[in-house]
């Protein structure tokens, strides 16, 4: 199983990394996605992945999460010396040997107005654009707006829609623009119905475009709430995944081994 979107930088999980690491390893993680947030966060990650690459490929994107966006982000990013042109340098230095852009995108319910989000989100699609990279998309109620901003870019390279939730019609269309879907925690809870619905759909008619993800520390597993989410827990997604699509977890892990090696190793 391939975690796509695992934040082992972060607390708790880098508290006891080499027990996160061996205890994921057991438990049938066969490689994971760093993928970037802040500035700060950038050298730690590629620490870790230098760290731990004889014991378990740890993959490293880069980005600046809509989250920890500071809310005066506009009237920095014609600096020179601003965190958009680090990101740039960063993503040229051979030795970070980064495999995707992100994560990036839109976030409609945090305190930091869109119009700074959509600005960052399109100077990381241009980054991605010349480095020929796939992105990683962060959503929150801006699936329209995140339409809206791929295609003002004519971005052309795919990537990942991480932590999907959403209708058919809301997949299909990302389908169509190149990306993939990450599928992780929120699949685990019978509330999500209509992502559940929209899964199975893609089990079904489109599993070459599924991947597998946890978002640890976040984004517990049902009947795990209040627990640090963990690598090793992306079986729960898994066993659901079975379920919805009536197949084996090898037919699963299979695919999505298959698909996260085309867009982010190919």
């Amino acid at each position: 199983m391939i975690d796509s979107h695992c934040h082992l930088n972060l607390p708790p999980l880098n508290v006891d990394l080499d027990e996160v690491i061996s205890s994921a390893k057991q438990n049938g993680i066969t490689r994971i996605l760093l993928p970037g947030i802040t500035v700060s966060s950038w050298a730690v990650q590629k620490e870790i992945c230098q760290r731990y690459c004889d014991q378990l490929p740890i993959d490293l994107a880069l980005g600046l999460h809509p989250y920890f966006l500071a809310k005066t982000r506009l009237s920095q990013l014609n600096s020179s010396n601003d965190e958009i042109h680090q990101l740039e340098q960063a993503i040229d230095d051979p030795t970070y040997a980064v495999k995707a852009v992100g994560e990036t995108g839109l976030d409609a319910v945090i305190d930091v107005p869109l119009e700074i989000q959509k600005d960052v989100l399109d100077k990381h699609l241009a980054i991605a654009s010349n480095a020929k990279l796939p992105v990683i998309l962060h959503h929150r109620k801006s699936h329209h707006l995140l339409f809206e901003a791929l295609k003002k870019r004519r971005f052309k390279y795919g990537g990942v829609v991480h932590g999907f939730s959403g209708s058919i019609d809301v997949a299909k269309r990302y389908i169509n623009m190149g990306f993939s879907l990450g599928i992780g925690g929120t699949i685990t809870y019978q509330r999500a119905r209509k992502t559940r619905d929209t899964v199975a759909y893609l089990l079904k008619h489109q599993l070459d475009s599924v991947l597998l993800e946890t978002d640890a520390p976040d984004m517990p597993m049902w009947g795990r709430q209040g627990q640090c989410n963990k690598p090793e827990y992306l079986v729960d997604v898994v066993n659901v995944l079975c379920r919805l699509g009536d197949c084996s977890a090898q037919h699963i892990i299979s695919a999505t081994t298959n698909n996260y090696t085309r867009l982010f190793l190919g």
